[in-house]
C-alpha cells in the first residue's frame, strides 16, 4: 500500500459512540439498506439472504446490517433469533433509531442459545456497505462503532 493509499483509508476511518440495546462485540462488513427491512418475509432465516423483493437482495450473514430501523412485524424478532440460532444472522446490526422488535429478537436468542449479537443505535450517515466495522464496548457501557474501508 502506498503511503498515499494509507493516509486515504486513515483520512476515511470513522468513529461512533452509540447506544446499545443488546451489548457486545462484532466485526465484519458493512451492508447498508437504504430502507427498513422486516426479518419476517424478509430474510430467509435457513440461509441468511435478503428474500423481500423490495429490496436489491444480498445476504445478511456475518455481516454488521445497516439501516435507519427495522420495518415490523413482531415476528422479526423469532425469525432474527432463528437465524441467531443458525449462524445464518447478521453479526451485528446498526441502527439509526432504537427497534424494540429487533432488540427482542437477539435478547430472546443470547438468553436461549446464549449467542451474543450486538445491537446499536448511533449515526449511520456515511457508512457504506463494504466498510470493515468493529463494534466495541466503551467507557459507561457505551457502544464504539470503528468505521473503515
Amino acid at each position: 500500500m502506498s503511503q498515499q493509499d494509507s493516509r486515504a483509508l486513515k483520512s476515511r476511518a470513522l468513529n461512533r459512540v452509540g447506544t446499545f440495546q443488546l451489548a457486545g462485540e462484532a466485526q465484519g462488513s458493512a451492508l447498508v439498506l437504504s430502507h427498513a427491512l422486516s426479518f419476517w418475509g424478509g430474510v430467509d432465516a435457513e440461509t441468511g439472504d435478503i428474500i423481500d423483493r423490495s429490496h436489491p437482495g444480498g445476504n445478511v450473514a456475518g455481516k454488521i446490517l445497516v439501516m435507519a430501523s427495522g420495518r415490523g412485524s413482531s415476528s422479526s424478532s423469532s425469525v432474527l433469533a432463528e437465524a441467531i440460532r443458525r449462524g445464518t444472522a447478521p453479526a451485528g446490526i446498526i441502527l439509526q433509531r432504537p427497534d424494540p422488535i429487533l432488540a427482542v429478537g437477539a435478547i430472546v436468542a443470547e438468553f436461549l442459545y446464549e449467542i451474543s449479537m450486538p445491537l446499536v443505535v448511533c449515526d449511520i450517515s456515511g457508512i457504506v456497505s463494504g466498510d470493515r466495522i468493529a463494534i466495541g464496548l466503551g467507557e459507561d457501557d457505551r457502544a464504539i462503532v470503528n468505521i473503515g474501508q
